[in-house]
């Protein structure tokens, strides 16, 4: 009798080629088209120093957009964090009048990230509010105490050795931040993708309820993750007051736009469940290069917020838009 069984081969791909065809690879070609452009564009973008200041355009929020990643894969969203910056600049802009120090005005600036954090978390985890609601809300509320403290005031004075955080480089064009900015990336990235704290993330994006009767404590990842979430934007308000030298009420101004844009762009699942730190890094040396070579072009920033609104929108119907045509 014949045998005739047929063996199908495995079609499944192999690592490299899954890497290839990642979203990840896709944002560093398009990293690299826009790097190409600029230095096409303007005789300024190759400039050593011209890319160093490019860095800043980044740096900031992408400490922000970490924390931020983490909070959106379990399903979550902090929309105040830009307020937050605001508050915790306030703070520290109140303690430098009271004759505070640089190790005074840090702990200041993180303590007031972590309060306002608890404050999200415990809304949401034990409160049972949504997310984006209690957000918007402390959004209001976080930047409306800042205008009250300092109304049209402006709080300057900050110490000598405060301005090294924001304005200092540690070995030529390499910054403090930009040093900062690599350490968090890799922080982050070995919580996410290397810890079981990183695979609960994950779990409770996916399925709440499941992670939850698999022994997960979704209320308390939940609420660490706010908890970084405001520390990132504490971290954020010293390096971002040291950079400019002063405190305005209106400090960092709608930067949760931009902070929640690199995260998409990033290739984080705005409903929660999958993402990586690398393509939120990636993400990050996007609008940094493109908000930096629209600036050499002198180009308004209105129009910049035009740019980051259409990125925003592009990336979260791009995926709808492929699996329509797709499914044609």
């Amino acid at each position: 009798m014949t045998d005739t069984t047929r063996f199908i081969p495995d079609r499944l791909q192999s690592p490299l080629q899954k890497r290839l065809k990642s979203w990840e690879t896709l944002l560093l070609l398009v990293a690299v088209a826009i790097f190409m452009a600029n230095s096409f564009a303007s005789p300024y973008f190759l400039n050593a120093w011209s890319l160093s200041d490019a860095t800043f355009n980044f740096t900031e929020k992408a400490m922000i957009a970490f924390a931020m990643a983490l909070l959106i894969i379990s399903g979550e969203i902090d929309l105040s964090v830009a307020a937050i910056i605001a508050l915790a600049s306030t703070a520290m802009g109140a303690a430098v009048e009271a004759g505070a120090g640089t190790p005074v005005l840090i702990l200041v600036g993180l303590g007031t990230g972590l309060l306002c954090g608890a404050f999200n978390g415990f809304l949401v985890t034990r409160m049972g509010l949504p997310s984006i609601v209690v957000t918007i809300g402390t959004m209001s509320l976080f930047r409306g105490i800042s205008y009250i403290v300092l109304g049209d005031q402006v709080y300057k004075g900050y110490p000598s050795d405060f301005a090294f955080f924001g304005q200092g480089y540690v070995f030529w064009v390499i910054s403090f931040e930009l040093v900062l900015f690599a350490i968090l990336a890799g922080i982050y990235g070995i919580l996410l993708h290397k810890t079981n704290f990183g695979r609960a993330v994950y779990a409770i994006g996916n399925n709440p309820t499941g992670a939850l009767f698999s022994g997960i404590r979704v209320a308390r990842v939940k609420f660490i993750l706010f908890l970084l979430t405001g520390l990132m934007s504490g971290i954020a308000a010293i390096c971002l007051t040291s950079r400019l030298g002063s405190t305005r009420p209106s400090i960092a101004f709608g930067w949760e736009l931009e902070v929640v844009t690199m995260v998409v762009l990033g290739g984080i699942n705005i409903l929660g469940g999958s993402g990586t730190i690398p393509g939120v890094v990636i993400a990050a040396f996007v609008m940094g290069l493109v908000t930096f070579g629209l600036g050499l072009l002198n180009v308004p920033g209105i129009v910049m917020s035009i740019v980051i609104g259409a990125l925003l929108i592009g990336v979260i119907a791009l995926p709808r838009l492929w699996s329509m045509w797709r499914a044609r």
